[in-house]
């Protein structure tokens, strides 16, 4: 009976957890583009949202971005503006934002929206040409955006 009662309380708390979740269609971005809700209602995890910055199936935010906190990456990108002390002057819901989908505060930037599963004009199947033909995956999931988060908040002047 208390396997029981365990299991049920661990699977009440994981559907607690899980409906905190915002989907990427349900975020709510302010006039200037920030999120001030946190995504899953968890603290992000600095140490993993280092390695999602540097990771180049996830964040890769150094492809575009220097931060040098992060130099034992090679080759930190030029196109997007340095990430030291971004966060002195960004606020984890502007960061969040950005992240999230940087076209809400940087209209025409090139940054990809890191959470955004809809709107797209041109994501298709692989190299063929054609359009999606199953639901598309945000680039990161809710608590990798928080992880980046903050990481970033770590970058202070």
């Amino acid at each position: 009976m208390k396997f029981i009662g365990m299991t049920l309380a661990a699977a009440l708390f994981a559907g607690v957890a899980a409906a905190e979740t915002v989907l990427p269609d349900d975020v709510v971005y302010d006039d200037y583009g920030a999120v001030e809700a946190s995504l899953t209602g968890q603290p992000g995890n600095p140490e993993n949202g280092a390695k999602i910055a540097v990771n180049r199936g996830l964040g890769n935010c150094v492809a575009c971005h220097a931060v040098s906190a992060l130099d034992n990456a090679p080759f930190h990108g030029e196109v997007g503006p340095p990430l030291d002390g971004v966060g002195g002057y960004r606020s984890e819901a502007e960061l969040r934002g950005i992240i999230a989908n940087a076209k809400h505060t940087f209209e025409g930037t090139v940054m990809p929206a890191f959470y955004k599963t809809s709107g797209f004009i041109r994501p298709g199947d692989g190299y063929t040409g054609k359009a999606a033909s199953e639901t598309i995956s945000p680039i990161l999931a809710a608590q990798d955006v928080e992880d980046v988060v903050a990481f970033l908040m770590t970058l202070q002047d």
